[in-house]
Parts: C-alpha cells; structure tokens; sequence
C-alpha cells in the first residue's frame, strides 16, 4: 500500500536538505550500521547457500524506479491455458540473515527502511540490500519463487511457492515499461503486465478494493525559491503494484489455510476520517456527492491533476490503522482482512526493506512444503507485531515531519501573504484552533486566533511563520 512520496533534490548543504539531515538526528536514525553487523553482512554476501531448483531458465526483469537498487521482486508472466501464469521471486533475505546474528538483531530493531526525501535509511547493509540480496540484472541470487497461474478473468486458480536460484535478464523502470507497452514493443512477458494488471484492477474493484494513485511530489529550487510539482503514477505503476497484491493476497489464504502466520489488517476507516477527507475534498474544489462512496470517487480522479493530487495524498491517512496480526495453531483472528484490498492480505514481497516479510515468507515456504514453520520464526512471531509497529511509528514521525519541512520550505518567502483556504479541522477543546487547506499551494497548516473556525467553510488566512528549520507553519485569520 502506498505511503506519501516526497523527493527533494539540491546541494546537501542547502537549506531545505540541511533541515532534514536535522531531523535525522533528532529522530535518532542511524546514519549506518555497527560495524560488528556490516562484517557479518558482507561474510553472508560472499557464501550464499543456492537453493537446488534451478530457474535461472526463466527471463525475469524487475520494475523499479531507475535509480533503485535495493530490488525485491522479479516478474515472468506467460499465457498457461486460457488464462495466466504469474512468476514472481522475491528476494530471499534470510539466505543470508542468520536467525539470532548481527544483522538479523539489526534488523528488528529497525523494522523497516525509513524513506527521507532526499535519502533512505536501510532495513539491511547495503552490502545485501544493493549487493548480494538484490535481484539484480545478469546476477544469479537465492529467491522465494512464486508461480501464481490465473484463469481468463485474472481469478486464482493454483499456488506454489519454493525456494529458487533465479537470474534476473533486464532492469526496466516504469516510464520505459510504459513506452514499450503503450507503442506495442514489449515481449509478450512485459506486454502481459497491462493484461493481467487490468483484469486484477476490474476484480478488485468488484471485490471493493482500493488502489490510491498517490503522485509523487518533487521540492524544486529555482531562484533561491522553492516550487512544488507533482509526478502522477503511470498505469504501468498500478499494473505492477497489482502483481504484487496478488502475491500478498494468494500468501494470506496460505497462512489462513494453514492456521499460522502474520497478516497485514486494516479494520474499516472511521466515520470521522471520512467525514475529515470530505473537508479536505471541499477545500479543494472536488465534488463529492454524498450518495457516491469513497471508493467511486478516489477511481474518479486524475493524479495529473494538482487538486486531485493533493487530494490522493491526503488520502493516505485512512491507511494508518493498518497493522500486524499474528495468529497460530489454527486460532484466526477476529479480523484477517485489509479494508484496502478488501481481502485477507500479507506482507511478502519486500524482504530487503520490511522484517516482517521475511517471517511470512517462511511459512508460505514451509506450508506449501508440508512442513511445520521454523522454529526461529514461531520464536519470533508474537514480538513482530510489535516491532512492526515502532517502526511504522519511526516512519509515520519521519513522514508528518518531512512534510512540515518541505511545507515550510516551499512557503518561507511568503509569510505575511494572504491565501484562500478552507477549515478541516478544529480543536475539540478549543474552536478558535484548528487546521486549514490552502487552496493553492496544496499546504495544510495550523490557524489560530480570532473567533471560533468555521469548520468545513472557507476562509482567508494569512501566512505568519514558515521556518523550514522547524517545520512549523502557522496562519491567523486575515
């Protein structure tokens, strides 16, 4: 599922990146790892124990932005029959992660890459996560391979997964995915991606789904000025990521089938979160009938649009209550559903940059198999909820800070303007308290002051403090 993508480029010694190498360290982000744990991990990379199960046979390529390294996923589709077969590897982590090392303890302490504008902090050294681990092109590596075949509506129909040596043919990235697609060169194994993507887009739409386009939003500097501009997700975005939900959703039923594992749950958003978004949808000008649901409208949108944009990243907020479920020896949870995907779902196609894909991976291997889970992972299971939760909380702090920064960044040379904004928010405990949207640029910010806000309405505020420093922006009523 999506989270909110800032990218900020410029000198490291700017302002704006300054600030964020700030926030760093105040958040207490390693800079890198200790050195008892980039030896383990570059002892692991150069003996790498390769699976039996040859599948260096199939030409996988990996989609990823073109400047990533840290490949998680491999893809081959083919026709089988009248429908589909879906080859999936995912990097195997723990062929090199012993259970208990120095990596592996690392590793739960952070949970999760942390993602900054203008930099990340890595699950694992980069010595597997961009090295060793990596699936990349011409390399021959360890893998959970999935085969998935589909039938002609892109439904489920049969299973496996298995530990592989795969080798990777061709790195492509989505603008170059797209272009061959769309001008009718890709292969039938890329050109299957708009096939099979489309058919598992109309399903999850019958099944009430949601798929957030969330735009990327790029910080430029011009002029000693800072500009806000959006890169709206291209179908083939949405055709990969649903490679991927399909793999997570076919590792659910696995795990529910087998009465243990780790789901990713996500219960009903509130009324109140949506009653919120519906603020925001006015303020910036989206009509949102009351008889259409929250689901018609995000399918309704154009991320090339800004106030649609700046609306699907707003969005991003009903994502929030999703968490870790564990369940064993056959006791389900009481919900094993993700709102989103409106299915059970799991995490296990991103074992470089989230621990607990490695754990559900594990037991899908050991399920399919016929085995019992290792022990290493029942040991760990009932703790990585947990952990999993301190670090979506390190990376909900990151992402509400980098936001304010970046906000506070684009505004600094305006304060004492005057801006149209609408109020979505205010203070239970305090009217004269609350939030504003700006109708442009797409920036909300704490107001306060004068009479009681006038919730959901509009109002002119004006601009009193932007401190890219302290990532406050403030506004009064003008």
């Amino acid at each position: 599922m999506p989270r909110r993508h800032i990218r900020v480029t410029g000198a490291p010694e700017a302002p704006l990146r300054a600030a964020l190498t700030a926030l760093r360290t105040e958040l207490g982000a390693p800079e890198s790892f200790p050195p008892q744990v980039e030896a383990e991990a570059e002892g692991a990379a150069k003996a790498p124990v390769l699976p039996p199960y040859d599948a260096t046979d199939i030409p996988f390529f990996t989609v990823d932005p073109p400047t990533s390294r840290d490949l998680d996923q491999a893809m081959h589709l083919s026709r089988h029959g009248t429908g589909y077969r879906v080859h999936y590897a995912i990097a195997d982590v723990a062929a090199y992660v012993a259970p208990g090392g120095e990596v592996d303890a690392e590793a739960h302490r952070r949970a999760n890459t942390l993602y900054f504008p203008d930099e990340k902090v890595s699950l694992h050294p980069s010595v597997l996560s961009e090295g060793a681990a990596s699936l990349l092109p011409g390399e021959t590596r360890p893998a959970a391979l999935w085969t998935i075949d589909l039938d002609a509506d892109g439904r489920t129909v049969a299973v496996d997964v298995r530990r592989a040596t795969v080798r990777s043919r061709a790195r492509l990235d989505y603008t170059a995915v797209q272009k061959q697609i769309d001008g009718g060169t890709a292969e039938e194994p890329l050109a299957l991606l708009k096939e099979i993507g489309q058919a598992r887009e109309r399903l999850e739409v019958e099944r009430g789904g949601i798929s957030l386009n969330v735009p990327e939003q790029e910080i430029v500097q011009r002029n000693h000025a800072y500009e806000l501009t959006y890169r709206a997700p291209l179908p083939a975005d949405g055709w990969n990521a649903q490679i991927s939900l399909l793999t997570g959703m076919a590792a659910a039923d696995l795990m529910v089938a087998a009465g243990t594992g780790v789901l990713r749950t996500l219960p009903a958003a509130p009324d109140g979160a949506v009653g919120r978004l519906r603020r925001t949808a006015l303020a910036l000008h989206i009509d949102w009938p009351h008889h259409v649901s929250y689901a018609q409208l995000i399918r309704s949108l154009d991320p090339h649009q800004p106030h649609h944009a700046a609306f699907l990243q707003e969005c991003t907020t009903l994502l929030r209550g999703a968490g870790y479920t564990v369940f064993r020896d056959g006791a389900l949870p009481s919900i094993t559903t993700h709102a989103a995907v409106a299915a059970p779902y799991a995490h296990c196609t991103a074992p470089i940059r989230r621990l607990a894909d490695r754990y559900a991976a594990e037991i899908c291997l050991a399920t399919v198999a016929g085995d019992p889970p290792p022990d290493w992972v029942l040991a760990a299971l009932d703790a990585l909820p947990h952990e999993m939760a301190d670090g979506a909380r390190r990376a909900g702090t990151a992402e509400r800070e980098c936001v304010d920064i970046v906000e506070a960044a684009l505004l600094k040379d305006r304060v004492g303007e005057i801006f149209d904004a609408y109020v979505v928010e205010i203070d239970d405990h305090k009217p004269t308290v609350g939030k504003v949207q700006l109708t442009s640029p797409a920036v909300i910010g704490r107001v306060e002051g004068g009479g009681d806000l006038p919730l959901g309405e509009r109002l002119r505020v004006r601009l009193t403090q932007a401190d890219p420093g302290s990532g406050k922006v403030r506004f009064a009523p003008a």
